[in-house]
């Protein structure tokens, strides 16, 4: 069996749908379990109709009539919402009376945009002759605790999607078109599962079923060498490790959330990065195994990967001096301030660290101001390095060469934690530039057809 998600992008309209359901077609010999997100930007459209609803406008019946007119293009039958609908005005009229979306609301709320695109897609397979079923989450057995917004799914989740789907490996009657990103606690009340909910969806029943590969489809040609946006000749890269994926996707990649990865990875199950929009293309396959090198960039760097608009905090304090127990302090000050690190540097009396954007920085630096001497700095980005960093020699002085060549000062830099990655801090106006150069020095193949073209 192999897992298929299809993200929004994917399912944004009746054209879409139809191409998706060429490629479920041509899967079916390995007897596919569906995972799908919301349709387009439902998931946006069901929060603003929330918002809206709370000022005692409505705008469910838009939601649920661009959905009708997907159905009336793909000639399925129009009820097959069944009672969506009136649940969606019922409770977008109950958030109106009471002026109030509570988080469960709102998951409640947004879980519409996954229960109608199953609906959607299953009825549309089944009009072509692919006998499919829609399927709740919960009703394959996935049930989380109960933090709303960012629910964990439960470890008895996998056993009990495991009893409930592992017969289709044996006698596949139907297709399973399960819901992404939702869940429900034991209170009976629907769960979101935060970000990267629907790949993690997927990577769990993977996991649970043992699946040959949880395919996520994406509009990219899996997992690139660099943000396309920052360099256009970015190069798919063929094979990589979940600890480079992970790592990728922690420091500024937004092809897959670290957190979805978790299932696949524990049970060993591959996961592969493919582009809807161009499904005869392999993709990225995500491969417990270590060492696996990509040829691209002589083997140092598989890819280079930007996150911006960070903080920079430096902290001085003689205290650190063979104190135990420093950094401990220090790590509570930051919850207690609701501040999240990203970066951290150390010497015998300093501390450089970055955070993302939130929590109380003021409050931070008064603090930590009573036993040190904090200088904050914003508008910082991170520049991280995934590869191969036994040869971390090599690796660095390249990355420092490049680096004095477009004239950029590193600010600091975070190695030997992880044994994938290499970062630094630059300006976050640097950021494009050094991605840019970094690119041109570890993958020339990729850049050689842009400067022919410039030259010509």
């Amino acid at each position: 069996m192999i897992v298929m998600k299809f993200g929004g992008s994917s399912l944004a309209n009746a054209e879409r749908i139809k191409h998706v359901a060429g490629i479920i077609r041509e899967n079916l010999k390995h007897k596919p379990v569906l995972v799908l997100s919301a349709t387009g930007d439902t998931t946006d459209e069901l929060l603003e109709a929330g918002r809206l609803a709370l000022t005692g406008r409505m705008v469910g019946e838009e939601i649920i009539g661009r959905h009708t007119l997907i159905a009336q293009e793909l000639g399925v039958e129009l009820n097959v919402f069944g009672e969506l609908s009136a649940d969606l005005h019922d409770l977008l009229r109950g958030i109106s009376l009471l002026k109030e979306l509570s988080p469960r609301s709102k998951d409640y709320l947004v879980s519409f945009g996954e229960r109608l695109s199953v609906r959607l897609v299953a009825a549309y397979l089944s009009k072509l002759g692919i006998p499919a079923k829609p399927l709740d989450a919960w009703e394959v057995g996935f049930t989380t605790d109960s933090k709303f917004g960012s629910a964990e799914l439960s470890s008895a989740s996998f056993i009990e999607a495991h009893n409930r789907l592992a017969i289709l490996d044996r006698e596949y009657t139907f297709t399973p078109v399960v819901t992404g990103f939702i869940a429900m606690d034991s209170d009976r009340n629907i769960t979101t599962l935060g970000r990267g909910g629907s790949d993690l969806t997927a990577c769990a029943l993977g996991a649970a079923l043992m699946a040959i590969e949880v395919q996520v489809w994406k509009d990219v040609d899996g997992i690139l060498t660099a943000n396309p946006k920052y360099v256009p000749e970015a190069l798919p890269v063929p094979i990589i490790s979940f600890e480079e994926a992970s790592e990728l996707a922690y420091f500024g990649a937004n092809v897959l959330h670290p957190r979805a990865l978790i299932p696949a990875m524990q049970r060993g199950v591959p996961v592969r990065v493919k582009n809807s929009y161009n499904p005869t293309h392999p993709g990225t396959i995500i491969h417990i195994q270590q060492g696996i090198h990509n040829q691209q960039g002589a083997g140092l760097v598989k890819a280079i990967t930007c996150k911006r608009e960070l903080t920079l905090v430096d902290i001085v304090s003689l205290r650190m001096l063979g104190q135990q127990g420093f950094l401990a302090r220090l790590f509570q000050i930051f919850e207690k301030h609701a501040v999240s690190v990203d970066m951290v540097a150390t010497s015998e009396v300093s501390v450089s660290l970055t955070l993302d954007d939130g929590g109380d920085l003021e409050g931070l630096r008064a603090e930590l101001s009573e036993f040190s001497k904090v200088e904050i700095t914003q508008s910082k980005a991170s520049i991280s390095l995934i590869g191969d960093v036994r040869h971390s020699t090599q690796l660095l002085q390249d990355a420092f060469a490049t680096m004095k060549a477009v004239n950029v000062n590193i600010q600091m830099v975070s190695h030997g934690a992880s044994k994938v990655q290499f970062g630094f801090i630059v300006n976050d106006n640097e950021a494009e530039k050094c991605v840019r150069a970094l690119h041109s020095r570890f993958f020339p193949a990729a850049s050689l057809p842009q400067l022919l073209d410039s030259s010509s």
